[in-house]
């Protein structure tokens, strides 16, 4: 299949209402052939394992790349150069920084819209929204930025705002905004980056300040602290958004997402934590043992690999270094892993690159 081919694929099966196993598995095989066909260094640690086109008949058995190998070599099916947009990882964790190439953004985009309207929004059309990140022109490789803006200017009111510029955070103009809000009664959306919540939460607590934000508002973090800010258990983080916002724990919502992904996890809240995460038709999760890629049995701890059909230009199967557990309805995510699993991870790593490099 041409680029062109996957691309008109992904955009229409993305455009389905859902899909079932046998579905989403075709789709997948043709998939794998064609970033096995067209990335060198994927069809290699491919070959080495024994897993081609033609040897694969299930998705499960599509090997994943471990996440760290996007630092050491570049993985795209069309040249860099080529590429609309590279997507780079914050490089906050380790040395170096992540690529993802894109060639069009097109199925990225409609990846990432069609899981929010369905998950964040639920059938309501705007809302009005703060936004806790940089925006594009001053992190234009960043994939945050871009989903953030991608939420504004399809699911904001025209009076939706970004708080954080050059010289940081905005917090008088948030508190503005958080107070007009609470008198308007209309409903508000804060989103931002994990960290970013959190100055927030401690400027409020300094000034004695609390909010009550109107019925059907919803605060909205994405990823972790990664050593931006300080670090707080998930529950006193969620019980500190509450309490500062008027908001239930209910509507406090999370993203699981990364640089190497192009399709986004979500949760119905966390009122317990951690809570379900699950994603859209179009990406299938699984938990294994790092060292021999084998599922673990359901309900047991292991690391969480994802099989994105959006990624299409890179590598779809990401083995990533998040414990995690399947539950009914999707997966449990645990944080990081450690231990053995963390030398698991690590051997992967090992074997990927020797194969990868030839």
């Amino acid at each position: 299949m041409s680029q062109a081919e996957i691309v008109e694929a992904l955009l229409d099966f993305i455009g389905q209402p859902g899909a079932s196993e046998a579905e989403f598995e075709a789709l997948a095989l043709r998939l794998f052939a064609y970033q096995f066909t067209h990335n060198a260094p994927y069809r290699r640690f491919a070959q080495q394992r024994g897993r081609t086109p033609l040897a694969v008949r299930r998705w499960r058995d599509i090997p994943a790349v471990p996440i760290k190998a996007f630092k050491d070599l570049t993985l795209s099916c069309r040249p860099p150069d080529a590429a609309a947009r590279v997507f780079m990882t914050s490089g906050t964790t380790g040395s170096g920084r992540g690529r993802s190439y894109h060639p069009t953004l097109a199925v990225y985009d409609a990846s990432m819209l069609a899981g929010f309207a369905a998950r964040i929004m639920r059938g309501r059309d705007r809302i009005r929204m703060g936004i806790l990140f940089p925006d594009e022109a001053a992190l234009p490789n960043s994939s945050l930025a871009h989903y953030l803006a991608l939420a504004k200017d399809h699911f904001g009111t025209s009076d939706s705002a970004v708080f954080v510029g050059p010289n940081g955070l905005d917090l008088d103009a948030l508190l503005a905004a958080l107070a007009q809000a609470e008198a308007s009664g209309e409903p508000y959306a804060l989103l931002g980056a994990t960290y970013a919540f959190v100055p927030v939460m401690d400027a409020l607590k300094e000034r004695g300040r609390r909010f009550a934000l109107p019925p059907g508002s919803f605060l909205f973090d994405t990823g972790g602290f990664k050593g931006q800010s300080r670090e707080i258990e998930p529950d006193a983080f969620y019980d500190g958004l509450s309490a500062s916002f008027g908001v239930p724990r209910d509507s406090c919502l999370n993203m699981y997402g990364m640089t190497e992904l192009s399709t986004q996890f979500y949760d119905d809240g966390n009122a317990i934590c951690p809570p379900v995460k699950s994603g859209p038709h179009w990406i299938r999760s699984r938990v294994v043992d790092p060292l021999t890629g084998i599922d673990v049995p359901e309900g047991e701890t292991g690391v969480l690999v994802h099989h994105d059909l959006a990624h299409f230009n890179s590598v779809s199967a990401i083995l990533t270094e998040d414990a995690g557990v399947i539950v009914p309805g999707g997966f449990r995510l645990l944080g990081r892993v450690e231990g053995s699993a963390s030398r698991g991870c690590s051997v992967a790593v090992a074997e990927f690159l020797a194969a990868a490099q030839g």
